[in-house]
C-alpha cells in the first residue's frame, strides 16, 4: 500500500487522468483543467458520452441493488473505483443492508486522496480502500481480506476498467485470478465500452491521444467471453440500459455471471 503523502507528492494535474475525466463526465469537481480539456473535447464528438457515463454508473447501482435483495451478497470488492460521486457501491449495498462491507480498490493517487470520502460506513456495516493495482490480484484480495471474509461469497465489480487491459487475454487471467480466490456463489459484475457505435470508437480515439492509461473498446462477443466459466444471470451480456431496465441502448456493455 502506499502513503497518501508520498502519492499526493506524485500527483501531476498537467496530465489527464481516467478517473477525473470520468469525474468531470459525471458533473464532479475532483478533477483539473487538463483533464475538462480532454472532457470537453470527447463530449464534442460525443455529445452524449456524459448521459452515457451516468448511465453506466446507473448499471452499478441496479446490479448492487440486485445481488444484495436477489443474491443475499452482503460483500463487495469494488475495483478501479476512481473518484467518489453518486450512488457509490456503499452507499447502495449498505442502504439494501445495512451490514454489508466494502472494499474499494484503486491505484489513482487523487483517489486515494480522496478516500476519506469514500471511508463511510454504517455502524453494522464496514466500508475500506486500499491502493493496489488491477493487473495484482492477489494483492488485492490479501488486502481485501483484512475487512471481507474471503471463506463467504463476495461480488467482484469491475466498471470501466478492464478497457485499460489490451489482451484479452490478460484481461481474463485477471478475472479468473480474482475469482480464483473467492469461494462458489460469488459474482462477477462488469461494464465496460464496446465498438459498436462509430462515434464511440471516435470519442475512445480522442481519449487515447490526450489520456493515460489508454482504454480498448472491446465487441460484446469478446466481452462475453470475459465471462467464460461463470454462470450469466438474466439477461446475460447487454447494453447497460437494457440490464433489467429497457432505455435506449447505448455502447456500453454490461453482464453479471457466478461462481458455480
Amino acid at each position: 500500500m502506499v502513503a497518501l503523502a508520498e502519492s499526493i507528492d506524485r500527483l501531476d494535474t498537467n496530465v489527464p487522468e481516467t478517473a477525473r475525466i470520468w469525474n468531470y463526465l459525471l458533473g464532479g469537481t475532483d478533477n483539473f483543467a487538463a483533464d475538462r480539456a480532454v472532457g470537453d473535447q470527447i463530449i464534442a464528438t460525443l455529445p452524449q458520452l456524459a448521459e452515457h457515463a451516468k448511465l453506466s454508473r446507473a448499471f452499478l447501482a441496479r446490479a448492487v441493488r440486485y445481488l444484495v435483495l436477489n443474491e443475499g451478497i452482503s460483500q463487495f470488492l469494488d475495483i478501479g473505483t476512481g473518484l467518489p460521486t453518486a450512488e457509490n457501491t456503499h452507499e447502495v449495498a449498505q442502504k439494501a443492508n445495512p451490514a454489508a462491507r466494502v472494499v474499494y480498490v484503486d491505484n489513482d493517487p487523487l483517489v486515494l486522496a480522496q478516500a476519506r470520502r469514500l471511508l463511510t460506513s454504517t455502524d453494522e456495516g464496514a466500508t475500506e480502500y486500499v491502493h493496489e493495482d488491477l493487473r495484482d490480484p492477489e494483492a488485492i484480495l490479501r488486502a481485501a481480506a483484512a475487512t471481507l471474509d474471503l471463506s463467504q461469497p463476495v461480488a467482484v465489480t469491475l466498471m470501466g476498467v478492464l478497457g485499460h487491459i489490451e489482451s484479452d487475454d490478460k484481461a481474463k487471467n485477471i478475472i479468473d485470478r480474482l475469482m480464483r480466490g473467492l469461494p462458489s456463489g460469488s459474482f462477477l459484475a462488469m461494464y465496460d465500452g464496446a465498438d459498436t457505435d462509430p462515434a464511440t470508437s471516435e470519442a475512445t480515439r480522442i481519449w487515447n491521444v490526450s489520456a493515460n492509461p489508454k482504454y480498448h473498446l472491446r465487441s460484446p462477443e469478446r466481452i462475453t467471453k470475459l465471462f467464460d466459466g461463470l454462470e450469466l444471470v438474466e439477461p446475460g451480456v447487454v447494453p447497460v440500459t437494457r440490464w433489467r431496465t429497457d432505455e435506449t441502448e447505448i455502447s456500453q456493455f454490461c453482464a453479471v455471471g457466478r461462481k458455480p
